[in-house]
Formats: structure tokens, sequence, C-alpha cells
């Protein structure tokens, strides 16, 4: 099979494409016939050496964590998928990035995502997912989604209002209209975001889901008066010290059927910023690393 991979840690020109033995599913997986992958900023930390005494990985090795496609091959005990079916899910932190990819957690892609979009669903629906599970309850409260236009942030507001909450999110002013579609009151980040949301939920921010590491969780749990209203899947160290609800993402194929079926519902739509062929893998790599995306990235397959 096509790969990308890349034989040493480096910059995103480290990653070539060329031929890779093909992957075969062990006992509870799946072998897809990829169509489209997405990058995730673990992608491109793994690559880059970021990681390497936290999540070492075999080289030569293959980014990206999750992708959609078609069933191809199904390992022992897997039941409830047939071959011929199209899927998006979560395979290991590598192997993604190919024409052939082994997933341990998937769910059946609603026909409403394209390739793209159904790629794109996969880490960000199931990380938004947990660190809105670990708030309780949505219905009736105000949620603040810190970095709500990034992958896992516009997936938290539009699961969030799918499921109730008045939501208000912070990005830079550029993407103000975007969230306002998602259904979210925009508002910038950085100093005094708890005066412009006095303003913005004069009843108070109930709870809060960091998904940017901005070095805003202080400001956040004393806008919300207390830690445990208080998640983030994305600035663990700060997390920890101040006691707020530190979540990680877990392959989860309950979490991904819930978001396919909110696909379906049209509550929940991926939404992708720019998609790459596999052969500019490198410069998907390079767009996510500048940071600052509107949704996901994806490479097609």
């Amino acid at each position: 099979m096509r790969a990308a991979r890349f034989h040493a840690y480096g910059a995103p020109e480290s990653l070539v494409i060329e031929q890779a033995p093909d992957p075969h599913p062990g006992p509870g997986e799946i072998r897809v016939r990829v169509t489209a992958a997405s990058v995730n900023p673990i992608d491109w930390k793994l690559r880059a050496g970021a990681l390497r005494r936290l999540i070492p990985v075999e080289l030569p090795a293959i980014p990206g964590r999750d992708a959609a496609g078609v069933v191809d091959e199904l390992g022992d005990g897997v039941a409830g998928v047939r071959v011929g079916e199209r899927v998006f899910g979560l395979g290991g932190v590598t192997g993604a990035t190919a024409e052939l990819a082994i997933l341990s957690a998937w769910a059946q892609a609603p026909d409403a995502w394209n390739d793209e979009q159904a790629a794109g669903a996969g880490l960000a629906s199931v990380t938004a997912m947990r660190g809105l599970h670990a708030l309780g309850p949505l219905a009736g409260r105000t949620l603040l989604v810190e970095g709500a236009a990034g992958g896992v942030g516009s997936a938290a507001v539009e699961i969030a209002v799918a499921q109730g909450a008045a939501v208000v999110g912070t990005a830079s002013e550029r993407n103000h209209d975007f969230l306002t579609s998602l259904g979210a009151v925009p508002t910038t980040y950085g100093p005094g975001l708890a005066r412009r949301l006095a303003a913005l939920a004069p009843h108070g921010v109930d709870i809060a889901l960091d998904t940017a590491a901005s070095g805003s969780l202080d400001d956040v749990v004393a806008i919300t008066g207390d830690p445990t209203r208080v998640a983030t899947v994305a600035d663990h160290a700060a997390g920890q010290r101040l006691g707020t609800h530190v979540v990680n993402a877990e392959n989860d194929p309950a979490l991904l059927a819930a978001a396919a079926e909110l696909g379906r519902r049209g509550r929940y739509t991926p939404r992708v910023e720019a998609s790459y062929p596999l052969e500019r893998t490198a410069e998907a790599h390079a767009h996510a690393e500048r940071g600052h995306t509107r949704g996901k990235i994806v490479i097609r397959v």
C-alpha cells in the first residue's frame, strides 16, 4: 500500500509517500480502505519528536489516528459490521494516513457526511464528548468553550447545542461568524474575558470546556467559581494543578455511534477547513502546525 511515513523525527518535510507493508486486523479490529484521514495535533507532535519520551513510536511510522473508509477485512470476533460498509473511527496513535488502516473503534458514517467530514469526526467528536460528559447534564446550562473554532472546539459547540446548552465560544474575530453558524455566541479570548462574559451571559457561566491550552485555565476556573465545573482536554498540567476535570480521548465506539446519530439528525457536521491529497501530506502537517485552524484539516487518500 501507499502511505505517508517518516523515518526520523523532524519537520513536515521528513514525511515521504512510499510503499509500506499492508496491515491486517487483529482480534476485535477491522481494516478499512481509507478514503480520507484527519490531521490532529498529536500527529505532528509525534512526527516532530515532541512526544518521544511519553509516546515512543517505532520508525518508520505512518502518522494519523483517525480515518474514514470502506471496510475490507475483519479481525477475529468482530460482529455488527460487514465488508463494504462505510465507516469512520479510530486506531492506534499512528497508522491512518495510508491506503489501508486498522481501526479498533468505529461507527457507520452518516450518508450526510462526505468522506472528508467523516474523516474529521473520529478523534474530534470523542474528545469533545468525553470533555462534555465530565461536566454533567448540559440542558439549560450555559457552557463556555475555549478554542471553539478548532476541530474539537467546533464539535463540542454543536454537540452541546444539540443537548440543550447555551454556548459561548472563544475564537479570533475572523471566526466569529463561523461560531454563530454553529449555534454559539462568539467572543474573543484573552484578557478581559470575565468582563465580556458578564455582558454576554448575565446569569453567569455554569460550566466550561477548554480545548485550546491558551493559558486561560486559571481565569476560567475563577469565572465558573469551581474547578469541578471546568474540564480541559488540552492543558493537562494546569488542569491537574487547579483540580479541574482532565480528559483524554479514548477509542470508544459508543461515543462514535452517538456522534454519527447526531450527524444523521443534522445536529453535528464535522467542519473541514482544508483537504490535501496524500501526496501533499507534508503541507497538511505544516498547515496544522501553524495552528488557528477552523475545524479540521484532512488528507484525501
